[in-house]
């Protein structure tokens, strides 16, 4: 048996585990053997973050740094992952922030000012002014927003420019002001290895013609771990269609990595196991609990909301592309790899108030199904943490409310398709004519909408995952037509549904929590 200090185990002196369930926080108690898989300790960051910029674009990775590439009236393309990474958004300075000071300042040392900063949002919704604002600071901001500094436009016709096509039949068409800048220097935020690499260009600022080449069932059920990229038909499809833009652009990649130090004062204790919590800790989280009990949803998710991660940089690395991200993905492992040994049958875990795609919106109930079987059943490396034909375990209201404002389509996903098909293959040949309604395009391009093509990639998310498991119990569900239409059955209680979970189950199965966030990627072997 592994013994790692992240791993441990239920015994008769355990306090109960405390986890998510949306905005609210709910004590558990869990079988004597449980075992409860914790994020690593944040690792410690580095000590001054702007040398270690500067230390990277001069000494990039299997590339010329950066200073050799620039030369006066060039025209600069620079790209920056978009709000779907860290968090919660990041405390300020956000890192990006920082690496763009001092790039813009390199540029205006080599008289370059045709420079424009595009924030590489693909099918994701536009970041509102504030939000954007937040992340490349005042300065850059007041400088740059909106005319040199603005969100990526998929459905642009006009800006957007054919590269070519892979000889796997994937076409490459990319945001035209990139293809025809002479520089592109990409700023990536780094959590896990489903983002940077060659994903920042050739997704982040590509078109529906590019995405279905690899958002569709047929590669996300060949996806045997997100979290291990050799071993997914998405990020393989995705590094060819990346190195065919590398040889006719002109890419620069900075990639910076985060710890796990997600929460700060009166969260901390969250980072600790329970067992190890002093009495003030104890006393903090009785007092969180009982007042996110007593307020309404929204007053929860406003405070959760006003939380920024106090992350700090562990790494910065820069140069060409593929080289750049090997180093990014060795630093990233060294703070999320957690090793566990053997399997569970039952894989019980709270599902957090936020994700990638609800950041200053409500967890949905399609975004609750991507958390479940889409990332939380993909935090693994080697062998999949639930055994083939498992049962999961969730703890979320799956109340049936979406933001209008960035949810818009995905509400008649969820109320008009699901109730027709769960198979990922019927929604599949729905998707084109959804995906071009008028009106919510619109509401991509003008508003904070996400694009009407992205619930259905949110669904084929959690294919691998859907193909996998068993059974999902949700515990908690405050109606029971949403876990119906999910495909999930439903229980008042945690020992209600261990209980329930047993059925299926072998005699004296193995029970796992997997305990985030913040994150961590199960080593299973």
């Amino acid at each position: 048996m592994i013994n790692h200090p992240s791993v441990s185990y239920i015994d008769n002196h355990s306090v109960p585990r405390v986890i998510f369930a949306g905005t609210r926080l709910i004590e558990v108690d869990l079988p004597v053997g449980t075992r409860v898989i914790y994020p690593n300790p944040p690792l410690e960051p580095l000590k001054d973050v702007d040398a270690a910029i500067r230390y990277a674009i001069n000494h990039p990775h299997n590339a010329e740094p950066l200073y050799a590439r620039l030369k006066p009236g060039m025209k600069v393309f620079i790209a920056v992952d978009d709000i779907s990474l860290s968090l919660p958004p990041m405390k300020q300075p956000d890192v990006r922030e920082r690496i763009l000071h001092i790039v813009l300042a390199l540029l205006a040392d080599y008289g370059i000012d045709d420079i424009e900063i595009c924030v590489a949002t693909s099918f994701h919704r536009r970041m509102t002014a504030a939000e954007v604002r937040h992340m490349v600071g005042d300065k850059i901001f007041k400088a740059y927003w909106p005319d040199r500094l603005y969100n990526h436009d998929a459905e642009d016709k006009d800006n957007m420019e054919y590269l070519g096509t892979t000889d796997h039949g994937e076409e490459v068409e990319l945001n035209k002001r990139a293809v025809q800048s002479d520089l592109i220097i990409y700023v990536n935020l780094n959590f896990v290895p489903m983002d940077g690499g060659h994903k920042s260009v050739s997704v982040g600022l590509c078109g529906y013609r590019s995405l279905k080449a690899h958002h569709n069932p047929k590669v996300m059920r060949k996806c045997h771990s997100y979290m291990d990229p050799a071993s997914s038909e998405l990020n393989t499809s995705v590094e060819r269609m990346g190195k065919l833009a590398n040889k006719h652009l002109n890419v620069f990649t900075i990639e910076t990595t985060v710890n796990t130090k997600m929460f700060d004062d009166p969260l901390s204790f969250l980072m600790k196991q329970e067992d190890r919590w002093n009495s003030a800790e104890r006393f903090g989280c009785k007092a969180m609990i009982k007042t996110l009990d007593a307020l309404p949803q929204m007053a929860r998710q406003k405070i959760f909301e006003r939380v920024h991660a106090p992350y700090g940089v562990t790494g910065v690395n820069a140069g060409e592309t593929e080289a750049t991200h090997k180093k990014t993905l060795k630093r990233g492992f060294e703070q999320f790899s957690v090793p566990v040994q053997g399997q569970a049958d039952i894989l019980v875990s709270g599902i957090p108030y936020i994700s990638p795609y609800n950041v200053n919106a409500y967890l949905n109930p399609l975004l609750v199904t991507v958390m479940a079987e889409g990332y939380l059943f993909n935090m693994y490396r080697g062998k999949p943490l639930l055994k083939k034909g498992g049962t999961m375990i969730i703890t979320h209201p799956c109340t049936d409310y979406f933001d209008h404002a960035q949810h818009a389509p995905y509400i008649e996903f969820v109320h008009r398709l699901l109730p027709q098909t769960r198979d990922a293959m019927k929604l599949h040949h729905m998707e084109e004519d959804f995906a071009s309604n008028p009106a919510y395009i619109e509401m991509y391009r003008r508003g904070q909408a996400y694009h009407p093509a992205h619930p259905f990639f949110m669904w084929y998310w959690g294919e691998a995952g859907r193909q996998h498991r068993g059974r999902v119990i949700v515990v908690g569900a405050d109606n029971s037509y949403i876990p119906e239409l999910l495909g999930y059955e439903t229980a008042n209680s945690m020992h209600e549904a261990l209980e329930m979970a047993q059925d299926t189950a072998p005699p004296s199965p193995q029970i796992t929590l997997l305990h985030v966030p913040p994150i961590l990627i199960a080593d299973v072997t």
